[in-house]
């Protein structure tokens, strides 16, 4: 400023003698007059504090879904045999939609039903007393029991068998003891194994004068002559032929039973558990036969004791119970609705083998639609049960939805590393127009306050030590602290302490450079 002044001066001497000297010095004032009348009259913008509602929300996108929607699968496996319904049609709660083959089960259903009707007879002419043909026929029927059990047991002993030895005799081959794998020269192993032990045959070829013989020890022990024709390892079923060119001094094998790294192995083990648990439940039906018809003679030739009347109760309990398991089973191999609706997904067809829990059909129901949302960890807290919401969705972007909050999910999902939690917002009102999957723009009502002092978010200074609001005090600013409160969507925040209601800010968002 110095040199400014300096500067005038001289200027002004050499202008003094000049005819121009008035003028040049009139705008020189004027000039530095200026500059020091705007330097110190800095322009303001001010923001008036002032009291009302303030409103606070959340923001969010979302989409519709059905209020309530099930996909529905069989419990059990089987083929599916009928269908009673496809995509798009309207069905009822309770309506069947998809049946299994039920026949064999409709079978079990009319024995144990037929089971039951004979453990409810014998109970009532237990407890009315048994006639001498009535105890013939009796004895007539727990032989039968008891005829049907053991060929039950015969029959299945034959099955269990059989299938172990499948399991035992499916793809044995002779190993290398040194490579510990087949080899051109090794032995062809066939046959059945009919033994009941687990183990391994070692078989080790050797020469005599009479040409090449082979030994056999493990699981038993002998030998023979080699042959290229199939000659038996042991007794127990099994046969071994060589090649045309095994002679003394070959490789040693071993037939390990079970070859449980055949690849066939674990086919033919599924076969023989399935043959054990068959083999059970078969005993167990059969026995529950006999067990029925031996307590029904025994009551007949029995008087009618409590005791007796007792069991001949329990064995009428157990045939509902056979019967109530097959109706449960019956209930497995379909497909019935829980809810009335449309049906959205219907897979079933008519040959299809059906795997359990694997949806074949789905529901949606016809009572209306939500809105389903995620919402950012910062706003979680902010959002309450029962908030009120407004929405407008793309579909109808002209019309404006009422809604409210009904679920808060108490736990997160994270996707992207990004943490959110769904919210659910219920319709105020059905709307036959609404379909699954629009997107919805939502605004969630969080907090309202009746008369609060409001300023917008511009005029509000945050640094380290807090927010303050800037003041002209004289000619110059000042900073005071202020408390906030809640904040609206439109930028105005709630000011709790530090100002008054009227008082003048600086608007330091919007105040000149």
């Amino acid at each position: 400023m110095n040199k400014i002044i300096l500067l005038v001066t001289t200027n002004f001497r050499n202008l003094i003698r000049s005819k121009k000297a008035l003028i040049v010095a009139g705008v020189l004032v004027v000039v530095v007059g200026g500059y020091f009348l705007f330097r110190s009259k800095p322009n303001y913008q001010f923001v008036t504090v002032v009291r009302g509602p303030l409103t606070q929300s959340v923001s969010l996108t979302g989409n519709t879904t059905p209020a309530q929607s099930v996909s529905l699968a069989f419990a059990s496996s089987g083929i599916i045999s009928r269908t009673y319904t496809s995509l798009g049609k309207e069905v009822s709660k309770g309506q069947v939609l998809v049946d299994l083959n039920l026949s064999d089960l409709v079978a079990q259903l009319h024995s144990a039903q037929a089971a039951y009707t004979v453990a409810k007879t014998s109970y009532e002419k237990l407890a009315n007393g048994a006639s001498t043909p009535e105890i013939e026929v009796a004895r007539v029927a727990l032989k039968n029991a008891e005829n049907a059990y053991n060929s039950t047991v015969n029959q299945q002993k034959v099955l269990v068998s059989n299938a172990r030895s499948l399991m035992f005799s499916s793809g044995l081959a002779a190993l290398s003891v040194v490579s510990g794998t087949s080899t051109s020269d090794a032995p062809t192993i066939s046959g059945t194994y009919t033994g009941e032990a687990e183990g391994v045959y070692t078989i080790r070829p050797y020469s005599t004068g009479d040409g090449t013989y082979f030994s056999v020890y493990g699981l038993e022990s002998g030998g023979g002559k080699a042959s290229t024709l199939a000659v038996p390892l042991g007794t127990r079923g099994l046969y071994i032929q060589f090649p045309s060119d095994t002679v003394s001094g070959s490789t040693s094998w071993t037939v390990v039973v079970p070859n449980t790294l055949s690849s066939t192995y674990l086919t033919y083990y599924n076969a023989y558990q399935l043959a054990l648990q068959t083999q059970s439940q078969a005993l167990s039906t059969a026995q529950g036969v006999v067990d029925a018809s031996k307590a029904s003679l025994d009551q007949k030739l029995a008087a009618a004791r409590p005791e007796d009347l007792t069991i001949a109760e329990a064995q009428v309990a157990q045939a509902l119970a056979n019967v109530e398991s097959v109706q449960a089973r019956i209930g497995n191999a379909r497909i019935i609705a829980p809810i009335s609706g449309t049906i959205t997904q219907f897979d079933a067809k008519i040959g299809q083998q059906a795997s359990p829990s694997t949806p074949l059909v789905s529901i949606m129901s016809n009572i209306g639609y939500e809105v389903d949302s995620g919402v950012s960890e910062n706003d979680v807290g902010k959002i309450l049960s029962g908030n009120k919401v407004t929405m407008t969705l793309d579909a109808f972007p002209k019309e404006v939805f009422q809604g409210t909050v009904f679920y808060i999910a108490p736990a997160e999902t994270t996707t992207g590393g990004v943490v959110s939690y769904e919210v659910k917002i219920a319709f105020d009102a059905n709307d036959p127009r609404l379909k699954s999957g629009l997107t919805a723009n939502i605004d969630i009502k969080t907090n309202y306050k009746e008369s609060v002092l409001i300023l917008p978010q511009y005029a509000i200074l945050q640094n380290d030590e807090g927010t303050f609001v800037e003041v002209l005090d004289g000619k110059k600013t000042k900073q005071n602290k202020v408390e906030l409160g809640i904040s609206d969507s439109f930028g105005n925040v709630e000011i709790i302490s530090g100002v008054t209601e009227g008082e003048q800010v600086l608007s330091i968002g919007l105040k000149s450079k």
